[in-house]
């Protein structure tokens, strides 16, 4: 397929010129940090960020902790499906990596073979924020502005085109919400299941949480725990 962006007249080289001219002025030492955050760090602060919002659920112990546990597997689960509908897409469009097309980028990252249309970075990323924002709106908003940044840094290091990042948060955004109802079905369930299981019950509710219930509510959730373990 043809090159979605040849020209430098084209307002998609224009603004990957623009940003990426940014790493021309700035430091060495700066330089190195945006392309040390862009290929990993932010990865790292996502999956941070996703098991604190878990963290936090569980300590809690709202009587909606299962749903909102699911939805949180969701969030991996979701990125991992994004990024393998990208495989085709990639090989389909054939975008060449910018630097191979364009003149006088300051590329942070070197080694890169693979097509640029989408970012697996920028996908993965807005997956996870999006499927985050399903679990808890606090921590989502959070996720996507971790995921903007992704895109912002993509393009600063001269890999991306922005509209490979804006194809990754679509495909990213697609996937999560439009499968999350089926997975919230299939998921939330199970969830359900391991809060009631006496030995991996932690996972959905922390002991603290348990402590708090009334006790009514406690003493049952005791009750049924013995029974289980019977």
């Amino acid at each position: 397929m043809a090159v979605l962006a040849e020209s430098g007249s084209n307002p998609d080289v224009d603004l990957l010129y623009d940003i990426n001219g940014l790493a021309k002025d700035a430091p060495h030492w700066f330089d190195r940090g945006m392309a040390f955050v862009g290929e990993y760090g932010l990865l790292v602060a996502m999956v941070l960020l996703v098991v604190w919002c878990w963290w936090s659920v569980r300590r809690r112990g709202d009587e909606d902790a299962p749903a909102t546990i699911a939805a949180l597997v969701w969030a991996p689960l979701a990125a991992a499906i994004a990024v393998l509908v990208n495989v085709p897409i990639r090989g389909f469009v054939e975008r060449p990596r910018p630097f191979l097309t364009h003149q006088g980028l300051d590329v942070l990252v070197h080694g890169k073979t693979d097509y640029s249309f989408v970012s697996d970075h920028a996908t993965i990323t807005m997956a996870l924020g999006v499927g985050l924002f399903v679990a808890n709106r606090k921590f989502g908003l959070a996720g996507i502005g971790l995921a903007l940044a992704e895109g912002f840094c993509r393009i600063y290091m001269g890999v991306h085109y922005p509209t490979d990042v804006v194809g990754g948060y679509a495909l990213g955004t697609a996937v999560a919400l439009l499968l999350s109802p089926l997975a919230a079905a299939l998921l939330t369930p199970v969830m359900k299941a391991v809060e009631r299981s006496p030995r991996a019950g932690w996972i959905v509710r922390g002991r603290s949480a348990t402590v708090g219930l009334v006790p009514g509510a406690r003493a049952a959730l005791e009750s049924e725990e013995r029974d289980l373990a019977a």
